[in-house]
């Protein structure tokens, strides 16, 4: 008897297009009748940056082809002559993480509490200085000329 091959699979649904009847963002430079865009006009460049430094895409910003082109060469060349950061500075404050105290934010380490400061053994605190704070030049003199020099004297 001969094989019959398995018929394909039925084909999917197409996808359903969300924006077919949206009406796309009208590039302002031609609205505007812009025909360069000026690396240093700082506020206009900023509004194609995203907060974290990134330039924005054409589908977010609108713009046309060329003058997308042309708006990320210049946020680059204001990039190189310093007038905007490559990044910008974010500070955040992280829960948990990927140490071994498994982001339990206590002060205990791998292997146990930390000490205190009380139990810390200071440099002012050792019989030698006797409470007199040494300052790294008598630091480095003491290492340069030993005690055995003083008693020849």
């Amino acid at each position: 008897m001969p094989r019959i091959n398995n018929p394909k699979p039925p084909k999917r649904a197409p996808k359903i297009d969300i924006r077919r009847g949206a009406k796309k963002k009208p590039c302002s430079f031609c609205q505007h009748g812009v025909d360069r865009v000026d690396y240093k006009d700082l506020a206009q460049l900023r509004k194609y940056i995203s907060d974290r430094g990134k330039i924005r895409g054409r589908k977010v910003s609108g713009n046309c082809q060329q003058h997308q082109r042309d708006v990320s060469d210049a946020i680059k060349t204001a990039r190189e002559l310093a007038l905007l950061p490559y990044t910008q500075r974010t500070v955040t404050e992280r829960r948990g993480g990927r140490g071994r105290d498994g982001g339990r934010g206590d002060d205990r380490g791998p292997r146990g509490p930390r000490p205190s400061r009380d139990s810390v053994e200071t440099v002012a605190d050792s019989p030698e200085v006797e409470g007199d704070l040494i300052d790294d030049a008598t630091i480095a003199a003491e290492i340069l000329e030993p005690e055995s020099a003083e008693v020849g004297e």
